[in-house]
């Protein structure tokens, strides 16, 4: 079940801030200092001609899913620090013919990238894993990607 009250903050961010992440209609399922997961629906908008969710689409989930750790311990830290992927990386997998719900396990690394440039001001570059599934039709993955996620605390 969607967190509607995140989700909402979400599309807010993304229609003033990056528009296609909001016409994808991802939503929040949850998002703590642990792990994200998200839904993104597949239809008319997201699947491509073979009725499988499109590549751009999974690469939308995938930041998303990555990203919004890092935004949520960016807030709580109160202070400003830049964030943006530098690399991507993407297996796929399997045709994704359902609803794609893309999880990220990497809270833990993500708080302690996040102290490290707070502490250094340096710029930190750490690799993230995120899964895709289509939890209807099967818990095998149908996607994997790694995303580097760079911080950078301002002075």
């Amino acid at each position: 079940m969607a967190n509607w009250k995140q989700t909402l903050g979400m599309w807010g961010f993304a229609i003033t801030k990056v528009p296609l992440i909001a016409f994808v209609r991802p939503s929040i399922l949850r998002v703590d200092d642990k792990e994200c997961e998200i839904k993104i629906p597949l239809n008319f908008w997201t699947r491509n001609h073979l009725k499988s969710m499109y590549f751009g689409t999974l690469a939308v989930g995938a930041d998303v899913a990555g990203g919004l750790i890092a935004l949520e311990m960016i807030k709580r830290s109160k202070k400003k620090v830049q964030f943006v992927f530098k690399n991507f990386e993407a297996d796929f997998l399997k045709r994704p013919e359902a609803d794609v719900h893309f999880i990220c396990k990497e809270g833990g690394r993500i708080k302690k990238q996040l102290q490290e440039t707070l502490k250094t001001k340096k710029r930190v570059t750490r690799d993230l894993e995120i899964i895709a599934v289509c939890p209807s039709i099967s818990e095998e993955p149908v996607a994997k990607f790694t995303l580097g996620l760079s911080l950078k605390a301002q002075a």
